[in-house]
């Protein structure tokens, strides 16, 4: 038999509305956009400089470089340079002249979702970090972030929070594999203040205690560093953030 085209068509419309009757867009026939501040990027474009207006603001080490490759679905290139410690780093700017914009603040009122999908050459020699972090040119410690962190010489990714410096919270993510894709991400649940953090999609942990939940602003950050004298890579295929707009459990 021929497959059945299972689709379910709503011709009058879809909405997240909580009042439908009262909204502005409560008649709107697709859910509302202005619901959520979201910010994706696929990697099929991609600019950066360290000193000079780009959607990046970067910082290298060595002969370090980011940049687009040839392949399906859109995936961003970090390579290392060939001396321990080379790596590059890089933060959202938006096409800022030397300016990093740090466009997300985590609200215990506010859900909030992140999730990205991503590869290392080597699992071991290696550090990457990949979240959100205050303004860091180094941002592997930087002093106010939630990201996933993995240090040179061992395999474990760990999600952290950190905030000003001072206090850190950590939920052993995953061990990694070489050469392998995955994805990593976190849930922050406005309605019960646990924070859930996810690989391949699966759970793995949670925080249920936000006293190290950074309270200041945060830019979309990664970055690799090379832990041998040998040249790294990773491959970043997506980076999803998004936030409620609302505080309404409905």
């Amino acid at each position: 038999m021929p497959a059945t085209n299972m689709t379910t068509n709503l011709p009058n419309g879809i909405t997240n509305v909580v009042d439908a009757t009262a909204a502005t867009l409560g008649s709107f026939v697709a859910p509302d956009p202005s619901r959520a501040h979201i910010w994706f990027t696929d990697f099929d474009e991609f600019s950066h400089h360290a000193t000079n207006a780009a959607l990046w603001l970067s910082t290298a080490v060595g002969s370090s470089t980011a940049a687009l490759t040839d392949a399906d679905g859109g995936i961003l290139l970090l390579t290392t340079g060939a001396t321990e410690d080379n790596g590059i780093s890089a933060q959202w700017s938006g096409w800022q002249a030397a300016a990093v914009t740090e466009a997300w603040t985590w609200e215990a009122g506010k859900s909030m979702w992140f999730k990205t999908r991503l590869k290392l050459s080597n699992a071991t020699q290696t550090d990457i970090v990949i979240g959100l972090a205050v303004t860091d040119t180094s941002p592997w410690d930087a002093a106010d972030g939630l990201f996933f962190l993995k240090v040179d010489g061992s395999t474990t990714l760990n999600f952290k929070a950190v905030k000003t410096g001072v206090g850190t919270s950590t939920v052993s993510t995953a061990t990694l594999a070489d050469d392998t894709f995955f994805t990593v991400g976190f849930w922050w649940d406005a309605a019960t203040g646990v924070l859930t953090v996810y690989y391949n999609d699966n759970p793995v942990g949670n925080l249920e205690t936000t006293t190290n939940f950074p309270s200041t602003e945060l830019a979309v950050t990664l970055g690799l560093l090379t832990g041998s004298g040998d040249a790294r890579t990773s491959q970043i295929d997506y980076i999803m953030v998004a936030k409620d707009r609302q505080t309404t459990f409905a």
